[in-house]
């Protein structure tokens, strides 16, 4: 199969509200991730913390491509998706400060966010787990009949797992409705993808298996929403799944604990010339999308929106000592007695 690559098409050819919630959604990412990478420092947040900052147009992109019952998983960079899809910033927030209030009850930390309500199943710290588990949930949409599909994101180290080859297998073999999406920031925490395999195109990953495969300009909020559009109409017809690689980059290292010695200033430099969140302010301002005032009124809406989420989560009690021997199993009745 020869590669395509999805191509961006005329920058005006969506509403004003898809372009306002584009805007606001990615303005809300980097904020958030900003302010938890400052009050990581302070030690307000520990344990393990991937901040999203520079990739923001992976998720806003997708998010206006599908639907409100289609299912998400991802790794454990995880904060902005749940942000994109309407979790409240407090309850993300209160999870970073491992609150009872947060999104896992203080349990999961930043690794680990999910909201049930919005479909977002989960980030998950195991490097590549969430691969098998996405086809698994895209099988289940399947087998019930329902018209919805799930989209799996990835990075670009995660690749290298054998579980995310038997998935591609599997995915293809039952022809099920998930999008896999290979978030390539370039490097594997410290490790570039050049230095860890031969094949460094990695949307030709698919080519083995038939697998639909395309790249992205993942830092290009529209040429990601056209290109899940896509994905996510053949998986709708019944055509099986499509893989993405978002050519995208973190502006911020593997985690907070990371020196970044791997790379120069430069090349960060270099990548902030395409900021995802400038590039859609740019063309919201070039084409008079929305106004300064009301451009303003979104900044003021955000920034207000990470004040709340702070207090939110300083105001917010500590976990009860014994919350820690409750959701550790699940209790059945089952039609027999164990002795």
């Amino acid at each position: 199969m020869a590669k395509k690559t999805a191509a961006t098409k005329s920058k005006v050819k969506y509403s004003k509200e898809t372009y306002s919630y584009w805007y606001e959604s990615m303005l809300l990412m980097r904020r958030f991730e900003e302010k938890a990478g400052q009050l990581y420092g302070q030690q307000k947040i520990r344990g393990f913390c991937h901040l999203y900052i520079g990739q923001e147009a992976c998720a806003s992109g997708a998010i206006t491509a599908l639907e409100k019952d289609d299912k998400w998983i991802t790794a454990y960079r995880c904060h902005a998706h749940p942000l994109g899809l309407g979790t409240d910033p407090g309850a993300v927030m209160a999870e970073l400060f491992g609150k009872a209030t947060g999104t896992t009850k203080g349990k999961g930390g930043s690794m680990h966010i999910f909201d049930k309500e919005k479909n977002f199943m989960g980030g998950h710290g195991i490097v590549g787990a969430q691969v098998p588990m996405g086809l698994g949930i895209g099988f289940a949409e399947k087998y019930k009949g329902s018209k919805n599909l799930c989209i799996c994101y990835m990075g670009d180290g995660a690749v290298r797992q054998g579980a995310f080859h038997e998935a591609m297998n599997l995915a293809m073999l039952y022809k099920t409705p998930v999008i896999f999406v290979i978030e390539n920031n370039g490097y594997a925490m410290g490790t570039a993808v050049k230095r860890s395999s031969n094949v460094d195109d990695l949307s030709t990953l698919g080519e083995s298996y038939d697998m639909p495969s395309f790249a992205v300009d993942g830092m290009n909020v529209e040429a990601v929403h056209e290109a899940v559009a896509e994905a996510a109409d053949r998986a709708k017809r019944g055509d099986g799944p499509t893989l993405l690689e978002m050519r995208t980059y973190r502006y911020k290292g593997h985690s907070m604990s990371d020196p970044q010695k791997y790379r120069t200033k430069e090349e960060v430099e270099e990548y902030k010339q395409r900021d995802p969140v400038e590039q859609v302010l740019k063309t919201i301002q070039d084409n008079k999308i929305l106004s300064e005032d009301e451009i303003k009124e979104i900044v003021d809406k955000v920034k207000k929106k990470v004040t709340d989420a702070v207090k939110f989560a300083e105001e917010s009690p500590w976990p009860d000592g014994q919350d820690a021997f409750k959701d550790v199993y699940v209790q059945e009745d089952y039609p027999f007695v164990m002795e």
